[in-house]
């Protein structure tokens, strides 16, 4: 007698918690014809921005086509090194001035994703466009849980001037719904947990996380009547790919549980619980926000997604690696080597944050193909060098083969002035959005 397949969306379930899983062959039909179009795994689509543009002659590969060399920025991506391609020569003319002076930070946050020049004001009469992960989930978010994700590690405004007259929406955000709707970012891990693993029943919520609190139980403890039931429909390889991602739920949960704790000083203070929220270290908060992504990625719980690593302009110092200054402030070198180097290592810090979250990737399966087989991940920034506030010749990255739409992953040089916007176009069509033009596109790029 023929299985009767597990539904796609099928949950764990128990006292305020929802659990997605991952794909399972046993959620595959069982005729011939069905199972093989369900097997082909759904594509993604993230987008990263750092602020503050980019070190480049320690980003840019010093040759072109496939096989190029990673240069020293992308060094910490060698183990991922056969999905990563670079694209030079693309520009965001919506980050220009265009007569209105200054503000390019502000204007290339704005434009990062929608290609549109920002209306100047720091009132309430904001205006962009919409962005191109709004434009995909509105094609095939209803497929996932959450049509799209907008997380980052600073939080937004939707208010005040934040940039020589420009509104802080502009800088603290990248996903815009509409040409007057950003849509603000979560940038406490904690929250987005709760988001992925409640049920959406704000009640329950509330008693699970009280239960959770007084009896130090994890997620997991609450749903362990459905996990065991449900291992009993599954075959061997199923077994693991569950046993993998619910040890993985659990030790995101075990790190945040940490993170909330102060570490027992020298006059031999203990522990004490501080708020639950964001950790103090920038590390450690940004490893989690990796933790959430990764989560959210690998339960299907969305496949649109944007990440900002700080809000445009951003002006932290990272004394953890002997940076003190403000990456800012650095970022107007004036040719200074000194200002360059520290630069180049903030650069390079964030991108062991980016290939941490790879980390979480590698090795997971899927019908024949790995993760990052089916993804197209941008990285990159709206800034190219921030001494210039130029916005041609950006920093832009992709990892991922896009569903094997990506063959040879290499390094890409296009005519100067190429639209940022054309390889987002080319993105678009390949989720199946049939559209013949995005921001200033003037076509689709040939990747």
């Amino acid at each position: 007698m023929n299985r009767k397949p597990i539904l796609r969306r099928t949950m764990l379930r128990g006292l305020g918690t929802a659990i997605s899983l991952p794909l399972l062959e046993a959620m595959l039909p069982t005729s011939r014809a069905a199972a093989a179009a369900a097997q082909t795994p759904p594509l993604r689509m993230m987008f990263f921005m750092v602020p503050n543009g980019a070190h480049m002659p320690a980003w840019t590969p010093s040759t072109q086509g496939p096989g190029f060399a990673l240069p020293a920025t992308l060094e910490p991506l060698q183990k991922h090194r056969e999905y990563v391609s670079v694209f030079s020569g693309l520009t965001l003319d919506g980050a220009r001035d265009h007569g209105d002076g200054a503000g390019d930070h502000a204007r290339s946050g704005a434009s990062f994703l929608t290609g549109a020049h920002p209306r100047k004001t720091d009132g309430a009469d904001i205006k962009s466009s919409v962005s191109v992960d709004q434009v995909a989930a509105q094609a095939i978010g209803s497929k996932s849980r959450f049509a799209s994700l907008e997380l980052g590690i600073d939080g937004s405004a939707q208010a005040g001037n934040c940039d020589s007259g420009y509104s802080c929406a502009y800088s603290s955000n990248l996903a815009w719904r509409n040409e007057s709707s950003p849509l603000a970012k979560e940038n406490d891990p904690s929250a987005v947990f709760d988001r992925l693993f409640g049920n959406g029943d704000s009640a329950s919520e509330g008693k699970n996380r009280a239960a959770r609190i007084e009896r130090r139980k994890s997620v997991l403890d609450f749903v362990l009547d459905d996990a065991k039931a449900l291992q009993t429909r599954l075959g061997t390889a199923d077994k693991r790919k569950l046993d993998e991602y619910l040890y993985a739920v659990r030790d995101v949960e075990n790190r945040m549980t940490h993170s909330d704790k102060l570490k027992v000083g020298e006059d031999g203070v203990p522990n004490i619980a501080r708020p639950a929220g964001i950790p103090r270290d920038w590390s450690e908060h940004c490893k989690l926000m990796m933790d959430m992504t990764a989560l959210a990625i690998r339960s299907d719980a969305t496949r649109i997604l944007t990440f900002m690593f700080g809000n445009e302009g951003d002006n932290k110092g990272y004394p953890q690696i002997g940076v003190p200054e403000g990456h800012h402030e650095l970022s107007h070198h004036g040719k200074s080597e000194e200002k360059q180097a520290k630069v180049q290592k903030i650069n390079h810090f964030h991108m062991q944050h980016f290939a941490y979250l790879l980390d979480h990737f590698t090795g997971v399966e899927e019908a024949g193909s790995q993760l990052l087989d089916n993804c197209l991940i941008l990285y990159g920034s709206g800034i190219s060098d921030g001494d210039r506030h130029n916005h041609d010749d950006l920093p832009i990255m992709m990892v991922g083969k896009g569903g094997g739409r990506i063959k040879k992953p290499a390094h890409l040089q296009y005519p100067k002035d190429t639209p940022l916007c054309n390889l987002y176009l080319w993105m678009l069509n390949q989720v199946g959005v049939k559209a013949d033009s995005f921001g200033d596109s003037t076509g689709v790029l040939k990747v």
